[in-house]
């Protein structure tokens, strides 16, 4: 999670320590083999070459709706319109299983964020290596700066216990400040509240057509959460 300004390279990405590398992964970190359809470097050069086109102003608003934003760069990275519209609507509950499962479930009981949103912010923040820290200094499973652990009550960011409730806890802070909108919800967890506010958008739908005005980083994150969310639900 990126509250602070992240230290990034050239392309505009964040810039981490000791996590997954950008090239393909086929197995999970509990060792469940899964296919990612693309490397993250192709991804993330998909994204650059969206917001650095000569038509980037007017791409994503030029399509039928912002829907059909999400829908054509998720079948891009290898998904289907029918899961990505499951996400988007709520309809996948299920999850598959973590070395965390009993931790990440007290949370969304405890929180009502559900369990494989969880687990996909877990993926994409850290890859379920509790020991993780960014150039940033976020630190453990969910990516905690010191300033936001301390406020919600995290003595150790590296113990999966608390570092998992806390986040959770914050995610769900910022689902509720944003009325339930989720790609909002997770543009604030990775950007700063600061950031979504300041585009005068009230959904998600009008989040999308601004899209381009994010950083690239939280660009790109929105997607790889609907995209590690996928490989969670069941």
């Amino acid at each position: 999670m990126q509250i602070n300004p992240a230290v990034t390279d050239g392309l505009g990405q964040l810039k981490w320590i000791n996590l997954k590398a950008t090239t393909e992964k086929t197995s999970s970190a509990n060792g469940n083999e899964r296919s990612t359809g693309v490397s993250a470097s192709a991804f993330a050069t998909m994204l650059q070459a969206m917001s650095t086109s000569s038509e980037s102003s007017s791409y994503l608003t030029s399509l039928p709706d912002a829907t059909s934003v999400s829908s054509l760069l998720w079948q891009q990275i290898g998904g289907t319109t029918e899961t990505f519209n499951n996400i988007i609507s709520g309809e996948i509950t299920g999850s598959t299983p973590t070395s965390y499962d009993d931790l990440i479930q007290k949370a969304s009981a405890k929180y009502g964020v559900p369990i494989d949103l969880i687990k996909a912010v877990i993926d994409t923040e850290s890859s379920f290596n509790p020991n993780v820290v960014s150039s940033a200094g976020a630190k453990g499973l969910m990516q905690l700066m010191d300033g936001t652990a301390s406020g919600l009550g995290v003595t150790d960011s590296f113990d999966p216990a608390q570092n998992i409730d806390g986040g959770v806890r914050y995610l769900s802070y910022q689902l509720k400040r944003f009325g339930g909108e989720e790609k909002m919800a997770l543009a604030a967890y990775n950007a700063g509240p600061g950031r979504v506010t300041d585009l005068g958008v009230t959904n998600d739908q009008e989040l999308l057509e601004k899209l381009s005005l994010l950083p690239k980083e939280t660009q790109s994150y929105i997607f790889k959460i609907e995209r590690a969310r996928a490989q969670y639900a069941v």
